[in-house]
């Protein structure tokens, strides 16, 4: 609880900065007192996904992101977006989501399955190199 409390007087302390390390913690900060919140879209995200209503599934992924996820479903969310974008496309944002997903874990796997896939798989791998680098 002390360490929660030493967080959030932090985060309001540095509310006002605007550099990417001190946006990273304020999104820790917050995922500690919301991390929960955005599992509802989360779910209702990878559904639409998996069901292939991809316009759908990115609103609410990006809503439960929005809400506040925890840690691990922070990676899924942008993996989930990161499958959308590649699949219609858009290379650029498929790109940026998985950028976000080895930012918050990288050692981020994708299933067997997942790094097959010939339309996301290369980019996926191309980030995972360039994040090691």
């Amino acid at each position: 609880m002390k360490k929660a409390l030493l967080l959030a007087a932090v985060a309001v302390l540095l509310g006002g900065c605007e550099t990417a390390p001190i946006k990273t913690i304020q999104q820790e900060i917050k995922g500690l007192f919301q991390q929960n919140q955005g599992e509802p879209d989360l779910a209702a995200g990878i559904r639409a996904y998996e069901d292939g209503n991809y316009n759908e599934a990115a609103r609410r992924l990006q809503s439960a992101l929005d809400q506040g996820l925890g840690r691990p479903d922070r990676v899924r969310a942008h993996k989930y977006l990161a499958f959308i974008y590649c699949s219609s496309g858009r290379e650029r944002q498929c790109r940026d989501e998985f950028r976000k997903a080895l930012a918050i874990d990288p050692d981020l796997e994708l299933a067997p399955a997942e790094v097959g896939n010939p339309i996301w798989g290369p980019i996926f791998r191309s980030e995972k190199a360039r994040g090691q680098s």
